[in-house]
């Protein structure tokens, strides 16, 4: 039997109705109303049965997914097992949130009643705050409910590849792009040395533990990057880094300035979930494949052998030059790889366009146009402009990213609550 718990949920979020309070006005009564009563609390509670019957039957399937691992038969078969785990660990934060919030609701139950039946006044009290304070747990756990069976981008599990390609500023947009070296700090008569913004996002890696390799590469002429592409695997990498994409705007006066004055470079991030030739179909005729020789380091071989790849996408014009890798066939399956990249890149930014366009721009465009941050040396400060907030320079330089990107995931996680409620009152 085959459980398809992203279905289920998927179901459930369309469902958009269930998220809304169900609001109860009473009439007056000349009878004495306790000031935690049953009926006052539908004010508040948003998991009306209809929801709590779909949370059982999610709660079922994970139960079920959950004896399924002992299964001899799935611990054989490595892609099932494997497919049976993603499938759990898709549920398994609604089911524990869902047990927490069925647990309250015992909890308050009885301290309903013992506010109901005693007549001390000390122990009502008690009964009015433990009352108080369950409640305040709940509403948060539904809160917490409602985020976790928001409907997710479909991209947000897969691997992705990270480009950094510098914009305007010449020399300086290609050394902030990638490059260490020193840099005038604004007020300061001294240089000091920084990480750029490669260095950056190789630090913020690391510290979520995801792997990075380099996939391509252009040097600039003054040192740095004219355009650098990274693969970068790990545990829900898109759903993070898909924050980044845009225009990153650096004001600074560079080494190279001898009269002081304040330079604007910027560099454009394009952050492009990985696929697979299920999702991209390629027609060969499609491709213009020529080789030609690497040069430069790695010994007689890509001096005298033509290793590496130069690959033309006729029907994009996208243009893909390869020369990493110390064989043809090598440097071949890396460009095509990039290709598939891109073109699923292509296709996921008109479907997320639609989206935001259904939903409204809440977070910006989300397009690599769209500038997203400034970092100005002089104040030491990083301005995000979808947040409207400023952080510490030093931090961001030290790869503390995960706060911005934090905030930007609440924010989305706000807009699309609020729109969920709008879609419920119309």
């Amino acid at each position: 039997m085959k459980f398809t718990i992203p279905l289920l949920l998927a179901a459930l979020c369309a469902n958009a109705s269930a998220f809304a309070p169900s609001l109860t006005v009473t009439g007056r009564s000349n009878q004495r109303t306790p000031a935690f009563s049953r009926a006052s609390t539908s004010l508040t509670m948003v998991l009306d049965t209809a929801m709590k019957s779909r949370l059982d039957g999610i709660r079922r399937s994970y139960l079920t997914l959950t004896e399924r691992l002992a299964d001899p038969d799935v611990i054989a078969d490595s892609n099932l097992l494997r497919q049976v785990m993603k499938d759990r660990s898709m549920s398994e934060e609604v089911v524990m949130a869902f047990n927490e919030y069925t647990r309250l609701e015992e909890e308050l139950e009885g301290a309903q009643e013992l506010f109901e039946a005693s007549d001390d006044v000390e122990m009502r009290e008690m009964a009015r705050s433990e009352i108080k304070d369950i409640q305040e747990k709940m509403e948060e756990l539904e809160r917490q409910i409602k985020i976790l069976l928001l409907p997710k981008d479909p991209n947000d599990d897969r691997n992705c590849m990270l480009e950094i390609r510098a914009g305007t500023g010449g020399s300086e947009a290609n050394i902030f792009a990638d490059h260490r070296t020193n840099f005038l700090l604004g007020v300061s008569s001294r240089y000091i040395t920084q990480g750029d913004l490669l260095d950056v996002y190789r630090k913020y890696m690391a510290s979520e533990g995801w792997q990075v390799s380099m996939m391509d590469s252009t040097p600039g002429d003054d040192g740095g990057y004219k355009n650098v592409v990274l693969e970068v695997r790990g545990d829900s990498v898109y759903s993070k880094l898909k924050w980044e994409a845009g225009v990153h705007r650096v004001q600074r006066v560079p080494a190279t300035e001898t009269q002081g004055r304040v330079h604007t470079s910027t560099a454009t991030v394009a952050i492009m979930p990985e696929c697979d030739e299920v999702d991209i179909k390629i027609d060969p005729k499609d491709i213009e494949m020529s080789t030609m020789r690497s040069g430069g380091a790695g010994g007689q071989n890509v001096n005298k052998v033509e290793t590496a790849v130069d690959l033309l996408h006729k029907p994009t014009g996208i243009r893909i030059k390869c020369t990493q890798e110390r064989s043809q066939l090598k440097n071949k399956e890396l460009a095509m790889k990039i290709l598939m990249t891109r073109l699923y890149d292509i296709e996921n930014e008109k479907r997320e366009a639609e989206e935001r366009a259904r939903r409204g721009d809440q977070i910006g465009t989300g397009g690599r146009s769209e500038k997203i941050r400034t970092y100005n040396w002089k104040d030491s400060r990083v301005s995000d402009h979808r947040l409207g907030q400023n952080y510490p320079l030093q931090n961001f330089l030290g790869g503390e990213v995960g706060p911005i990107i934090d905030g930007l995931i609440a924010k989305d996680q706000e807009a699309k609550l609020r729109q969920l409620s709008e879609d419920a009152m119309n």
